[in-house]
């Protein structure tokens, strides 16, 4: 299945140059339609108004964590099948065994590169 590059894509995070860093990459990857939000209680708002595809969120945020969004969208009916990919500095076994059990679509650890956005991105929606 070819991944639509213009498919709105929400990025969240608290730091506002890892969204920048991450908003770059999309768009080098051919991403043109990208939203973001600083916490996951302004992403779960956006995603509640208008139709994501992929949403990219950071793990550590105040005052809603994106795991705490996590589990929020898997139990909304509407969003619950939204491909969402965690990001995170820690490798913890016990983060990403979490996540997973969340219904986490892909797990990136920092500092990753557009190579490994894509292969991530791919693994969850199809190549591009």
């Amino acid at each position: 299945m070819a991944v639509d590059l213009s498919m709105p894509v929400l990025v969240v995070d608290d730091y506002k140059t890892m969204i920048r860093i991450i908003r770059n990459l999309l768009k080098q990857l051919g991403f043109t339609n990208v939203d973001d939000a600083a916490d996951g209680s302004e992403a779960l708002a956006k995603l509640r108004s208008k139709k994501y595809g992929l949403v990219i969120s950071d793990w550590n945020m105040e005052p809603m964590t994106g795991y705490e969004l996590l589990k929020e969208v898997r139990a909304d009916t509407d969003l619950a099948a939204l491909p969402f990919i965690m990001v995170t500095a820690e490798s913890k076994t016990e983060n990403v065994i979490a996540a997973k059990k969340a219904g986490v679509n892909n797990y990136i650890v920092k500092p990753f590169n557009a190579a490994t956005l894509k292969q991530k991105i791919s693994a969850v929606i199809g190549d591009f």
